[in-house]
């Protein structure tokens, strides 16, 4: 029996075991930033090495995601899944348990690469395991759902554990979820994985990880290393140098880890740059919000975590109503209104007041900004496994995941920076009055949202002019019809 063929009440058991695992997946990268403090005081950490309990995780969850989606078609998309899991889990226990800095930074490490192996395996799981057309647009659109509100969720998970159970209690979470998933995994999920021989293309894979990881630490690290530093400079362009021998492998390579074959299709290609794009500016709302909301109006972690719930009921929502308006009128409309949305929604934050109150500037561009999101992540999921033939599913998978972690690591540099400068000006001419700081703060705040929705602009505007309006048609009216959409042409 093929994934396909599986019976309806088994795909959506397979579905929800999937979102769940992407759900802790996206939470993961946010839910221990409300603690952060605690974790500070707790083991000694410098103000420098905290960071890094955050960025060890997007590290690693970036650089390994691409290797993770091609070894889930070449090894067996569920073996991957469940060896994520697992991985993922055993890190989470580690993390929880640390008593040094280093052990922690080392385990939110290990938790990137089980993420890495798990999230494009179960991805790719979806799209093999529902016929493209009406039925995976709305598994997909509950996809979008789960990863969407995964971030706010996890602001609020993290405020409500921090101030209740301890900061422990952000990782622990993960270990009977992980598990029992795990073991629900080899009873609910068919193996799926590619055909005839399985070369792998170890050249392939150790230079991408390695440009990728170093890339993103590269910009992760820009802020605090300086933009026009000797390291910020050498360590970018030995990135760029490792991408560079990647592409040559791959051209030379009789087995490639990434088929470039996949880019001559202008859907996908143009996802992609879209997906980067996105990530940019999503960053930049949940990060300077957080920031906002407990620098400035003096929210606690736990007052911060209950401010995100209705954006993340938001996201849910609109992305459910997403994969519906897919299926009827395409892929590409839906996503732009959906850049054009978000984009409203950061340009509303960037009007906020030094004595703003959670309405008028929390609320109400929340909920603008979980319209632009939910009708942002379903069909740019969509579109980016559009017409993939199933050997490819866990590349494609991969790519579309690793373009929007480059895309928050780079959008989160950039936009720190910008802020960072303006408040850094505005306290030199206070001459470092504190008084003067809440306004400081709100003023470089209120400058990365106004880049960050310049982020979703140019967003929207390639995804007009980029991405196949012919496809996307082809795409709903095949899925009007029941039919299987057609797979794109080349060109």
């Amino acid at each position: 029996m093929s994934p396909q063929q599986l019976p309806q009440n088994k795909k959506y058991l397979a579905l929800a075991l999937l979102a769940l695992a992407q759900f802790v997946v996206v939470l993961d990268a946010s839910i221990v930033n409300v603690a952060l403090p605690s974790i500070g005081r707790d083991l000694n950490f410098s103000q420098d090495d905290l960071s890094w309990v955050v960025n060890s995780y997007t590290l690693f969850f970036g650089g390994f995601l691409l290797l993770g989606g091609r070894m889930a078609d070449l090894l067996g998309r569920r073996r991957l899944f469940v060896a994520g899991l697992v991985l993922f889990a055993l890190a989470s226990l580690a993390g929880g348990l640390a008593t040094s800095p280093g052990t922690l930074i080392a385990a939110r490490a290990v938790q990137g690469l089980g993420a890495a192996l798990l999230s494009p395996a179960a991805l790719s799981l979806v799209t093999v395991i529902f016929a493209e057309g009406a039925e995976r647009n709305k598994a997909l659109g509950v996809w979008g759902a789960v990863a969407g509100s995964g971030g706010a969720a996890g602001v609020l998970l993290g405020g409500v554990l921090t101030e209740y159970a301890g900061w422990e209690w952000v990782l622990f979470v993960n270990v009977p979820i992980g598990i029992a998933a795990a073991i629900a995994a080899t009873r609910l999920l068919p193996e799926s994985r590619n055909e005839g021989a399985r070369n792998f293309d170890i050249a392939g894979a150790v230079s991408v990880t390695a440009g990728l990881s170093l890339l993103v630490y590269t910009l992760v690290d820009a802020n605090d290393a300086g933009w026009t530093s000797g390291q910020t400079l050498l360590l970018g362009a030995v990135a760029v140098a490792l991408l560079a021998a990647f592409v040559a492998v791959e051209l030379r390579s009789r087995a490639p880890l990434v088929p470039f074959s996949i880019f001559r299709r202008r859907t996908i290609t143009a996802t992609n740059i879209v997906g980067l794009l996105v990530a940019m500016a999503l960053f930049s709302m949940f990060f300077f919000v957080s920031l906002y909301m407990q620098l400035v109006l003096g929210y606690d972690a736990l007052d911060a975590g209950l401010a995100y719930l209705p954006l993340a009921v938001g996201i849910i929502v609109s992305a459910g109503i997403a994969s519906g308006l897919v299926t009827r009128f395409g892929f590409k409309p839906v996503l732009v209104s959906g850049l054009v949305l978000t984009a409203i929604g950061l340009l509303w934050f960037a009007q906020v007041d030094v004595g703003g109150d959670y309405v008028s500037d929390i609320l109400f561009p929340s909920l603008v900004a979980a319209v632009g999101l939910g009708f942002a992540f379903v069909p740019m999921t969509i579109a980016a496994v559009s017409g993939v033939e199933p050997h490819e599913t866990g590349l494609a998978s991969g790519l579309i995941n690793t373009s929007q972690q480059v895309g928050g690591a780079l959008g989160l540099a950039i936009l720190a920076s910008i802020a960072n400068s303006r408040t850094d000006e505005l306290m030199q001419a206070a001459n470092g009055a504190q008084s003067a700081l809440p306004s400081a703060l709100t003023e470089g705040f209120q400058l990365a949202f106004m880049v960050g929705a310049g982020f979703a602009v140019v967003g929207a505007v390639l995804a007009a002019t980029l991405i196949s309006s012919k496809e996307s048609r082809g795409h709903a009216e095949a899925a009007q019809r029941g039919d299987v959409a057609p797979a794109p042409s080349p060109a």
